[in-house]
């Protein structure tokens, strides 16, 4: 039988999506620091695509946020997945972008002023990670 703190910490594992079960060792901190962190993504841009926060938080604001050092959060993050924590903040953008232009009417340039961009440098930072733009984007799918 399982002790209470450990009870609540594998909770607390898989509400975060760290662990799937409890016949799972218990993960190190560095992969709890990751699924807190996206998370804590997902969230934000929500809140930023519904108007509820005006901006983009800084990875240094974000850090903070989830109680931990700038430089703690960037090298737990680049070492849980190989890529600098900004590299999973655009791809969530991104996701959220293709998601806007898939699922709504709202125009390309609505779309960027909802993710807090400038239309033409949301046009360049979209066809950096898809390969198309936004517009070519939406005709192909």
């Amino acid at each position: 039988m399982m002790s209470l703190k450990i009870t609540i910490l594998v909770l607390y594992y898989q509400r975060f999506g760290i662990m799937e079960n409890e016949n799972q060792a218990i993960p190190t901190r560095g992969a709890e620091i990751k699924a807190i962190y996206l998370e804590f993504l997902d969230r934000h841009i929500t809140a930023v695509v519904s108007g509820e926060v005006d901006d983009f938080m800084e990875i240094n604001q974000i850090a903070d946020h989830l109680c931990v050092s700038h430089k703690h959060l960037t090298d737990t993050i680049q070492r849980e997945t190989g890529n600098h924590p900004c590299y999973h903040y655009d791809l969530k953008i991104i996701d959220t972008a293709k998601e806007l232009l898939l699922e709504t009417n709202k125009s390309v340039a609505e779309i960027a002023r909802i993710l807090t961009y400038d239309p033409s440098n949301f046009t360049k930072f979209f066809k950096k990670f898809v390969g198309f733009t936004p517009g070519q984007f939406r005709k192909r799918c």
